[in-house]
């Protein structure tokens, strides 16, 4: 491989995973103060497909994106006020999440019942990123009742379906996780 075509494939992979996360955005519940979205479950997943490099490559690439005013986040969200609102701690948390997501799913998690318990110690992380900055603003127990108690169980479905993808892409050969 030239690499000029390493480069333009590597740019191709890099796209994709910003086109996911942004998706992964637009699915959504509104919620106050902070929606339900699949971008836990797509920042998990790119970190664990493409690895822990490529991963945080993209979701920084993301989130670069937003902060100069792109609409990718969660209904439209775009700018520096994003990353100071209620969602910070969650936005912040998400190039270590899909990092380690990518880590862990090459070391340990390499089995189902691994990755799914890995996913769920990294949806905790997520939530105690979003936790902690959102009991900056609005206090610790009404930070906990309104973005993190609802968002539990969603943490364990998306856990569930993020392994059982991972499962999907072992038996079809195409995944290196």
């Amino acid at each position: 491989m030239t690499d000029r075509t390493l480069y333009l494939r590597n740019a191709a992979i890099l796209i994709a995973g910003i086109a996911v996360l942004t998706a992964s955005s637009y699915a959504a519940v509104p919620m106050i103060p902070v929606p339900v979205t699949m971008q836990t479950l797509a920042v998990l997943l790119v970190g664990a497909i493409a690895g822990p490099r490529m991963g945080l490559a993209m979701i920084v690439s993301w989130l670069g994106l937003a902060a100069l005013g792109a609409p990718v986040l969660a209904g439209g969200k775009m700018g520096i006020a994003a990353f100071v609102g209620p969602t910070a701690g969650f936005l912040l948390s998400f190039p270590l999440a899909g990092f380690l997501a990518g880590i862990a799913t090459r070391t340990f998690a390499t089995g189902h019942l691994s990755r799914f318990a890995a996913f769920i110690g990294l949806h905790g992380l997520i939530l105690g990123m979003g936790w902690a900055w959102l009991s900056t603003l609005i206090g610790a127990e009404a930070a906990f009742m309104s973005g993190v108690a609802p968002f539990l169980v969603g943490g364990l479905i998306k856990s569930a379906l993020g392994a059982a993808i991972l499962a999907a892409f072992d038996k079809t050969g195409r995944g290196a996780a």
